[in-house]
């Protein structure tokens, strides 16, 4: 099993439409993807059309005691999507009273890492789409992961508070002493723009060896996938947008994607 996170301490960057449509993606590929929602908002679990507010298993049953968790319980908490290959384990607005429950606890920053061990055997691929808050949920997605996937709108004010979320990955990296593979990969570019070019000259001037090499370009078509609950290469393969996150897949399963390494 390969486990990615999909993470930034700002919202609106892409988190939830890049792990929709790199799952979508691996799914038609022939890969058994999980889809994880781990942000008490529940974007992910509201794309596939299910409330987080009503939701009577979720991804917090995964913080309960290990004695509480089992295989069985936690297949009967994932969901059907209409795709094959591809699965949802959703969110609740429950997660949101984590941060008190957690204070006190040991262990509570590891509980993802265990509960998917259960489940290593059942699924190729697991994409996290993680909170835009630093707390008990992002560093359970962080520490669970063996890569990280950091969208990054193409936009000053987005560029500039990254680097909070470089900060917290720094700390996560110290704790687990061994790297922590990591991509920036730019978000809602505009071409069109003299704002988006100057802010992707920025983010590969800044992070030189972090950036992936291409971008996800602003797509309506991502839009009316969301707005219709599909994924965005089963509504139109051949967008731009599609196109964009097939080469990231490519260059993210071959281990070839950043920047740096065509320079």
């Amino acid at each position: 099993m390969h486990i990615w996170a999909v993470a930034n301490q700002k919202g609106g960057v892409g988190k939830t439409t890049t792990t929709v449509a790199l799952g979508g993606l691996l799914a038609e590929s022939g890969a058994r993807v999980l889809l994880l929602d781990l942000d008490p908002q529940g974007s992910l679990t509201t794309y596939f059309g299910h409330s987080p507010e009503s939701m009577p298993r979720s991804s917090f049953d995964l913080f309960q005691p290990m004695a509480d968790v089992s295989r069985d319980a936690l297949q009967q908490i994932v969901l059907r999507t209409a795709y094959q290959n591809l699965w949802l384990l959703p969110a609740s607005t429950a997660l949101a009273t984590l941060e008190r429950k957690a204070v006190g606890q040991e262990g509570m920053g590891l509980a993802i890492s265990r509960t998917l061990t259960l489940l290593w055997d059942d699924y190729d691929y697991v994409l996290i789409d993680s909170p835009p808050t630093l707390g008990v949920l992002l560093i359970n997605a962080l520490a669970a992961c063996e890569l990280i996937l950091i969208p990054v709108q193409t936009e000053f004010l987005a560029i500039k508070g990254l680097e909070r979320m470089l900060h917290t990955l720094g700390m996560v990296t110290r704790s687990r002493r061994k790297p922590l593979r990591h991509v920036l990969i730019p978000t809602l570019f505009d071409r069109r723009t003299q704002a988006g070019m100057l802010s992707l000259r920025r983010l590969r001037g800044t992070y030189p060896q972090e950036v992936w090499r291409s971008v996800i370009p602003v797509d309506t078509r991502l839009r009316d996938a969301s707005s219709r609950g599909v994924t965005p290469s089963a509504l139109d393969p051949g967008s731009r947008a599609v196109r964009a996150y097939g080469l990231l897949l490519k260059n993210l399963l071959a281990g070839d994607y950043l920047a740096s390494a065509t320079s």
